[in-house]
């Protein structure tokens, strides 16, 4: 297990699944974690179960959609907890729909949810881990990123513009000691996941290798792993963490 004491992480999309998982994961291996998301009573809902467990946590509103609370967000926890160590981008959302037929907001809502949330909160937390010269950003991509799916051209848009970013950044602050990489999901058991019907889990089911859905510990544990000092000498990769859906460099 990774082993994070006093390090300080901040979790987007914390209220539930990957999040919500990661978050306690991150918690449990001794990182104080703010935990960021809408829902501020499913916040506070982890951050019980993180202090339950004997670690600490705190709850922040924050919707990567918008800018303004980005923006406040970030302030909040950086006057909470002085600085940001570790930072997971987490919070996405899915419109799915043909390309055809795909309203322009809803290829905006994507984009600005998934993909530029996760560069102004980057952005806006990164100072502090420039001056430390320390820092671990962990971005959660998705198989879809690296292997396109019809009806999802916003979202596949947005998770390979997130691998991008990541690479991008791992080479500019990599002198500062500082590491970028992404988690690449497939399919993982999640309230995101919960609105496939039997036919389409069917469907998935034939494409994984290992023969069934992951779970939002194992995401976590590939996170933590990345976040710890074990993983210093890893910046600028992309783990697919999809039981065999996607197998490529």
């Amino acid at each position: 297990m990774a082993n994070l004491p006093g390090r300080i992480a901040l979790v987007t999309g914390a209220s539930q699944g990957i999040g919500r998982a990661c978050a306690l994961e991150l918690a449990r291996a001794g990182a104080s974690v703010a935990l960021a998301a809408r829902n501020e009573a499913k916040l506070a809902e982890v951050v019980s179960e993180i202090e339950a467990a004997g670690g600490k946590g705190a709850a922040f509103a924050l919707d990567v959609s918008s800018e303004d609370s980005i923006k406040a967000g970030a302030k909040a926890v950086l006057e909470r907890f002085g600085k940001v160590e570790i930072l997971v981008n987490n919070a996405g959302i899915t419109r799915d729909g043909l390309m055809m037929a795909m309203k322009r907001a809803d290829w905006d809502d994507v984009l600005a949810t998934n993909l530029t949330g996760a560069f102004l909160l980057t952005q806006a937390v990164l100072r502090p881990m420039l001056k430390n010269r320390w820092g671990r950003i962990v971005n959660i991509t998705s198989v879809v990123g690296r292997t396109g799916q019809a009806g999802q051209v916003n979202y596949a848009a947005s998770k390979s513009g997130l691998i991008g970013l990541t690479l991008s950044l791992a080479r500019e602050v990599a002198s500062r000691g500082i590491t970028v990489n992404a988690v690449a999901p497939g399919y993982i058991e999640t309230p995101m996941t919960a609105v496939l019907n039997e036919q389409q889990r069917t469907a998935m089911m034939a494409t994984i290798p290992l023969g069934r859905a992951g779970t939002d510990i194992e995401i976590a544990h590939s996170v933590a792993f990345l976040a710890s000092e074990e993983a210093g000498y890893i910046t600028g990769h992309v783990l697919d963490v999809n039981g065999g859906m996607f197998m490529g460099s």
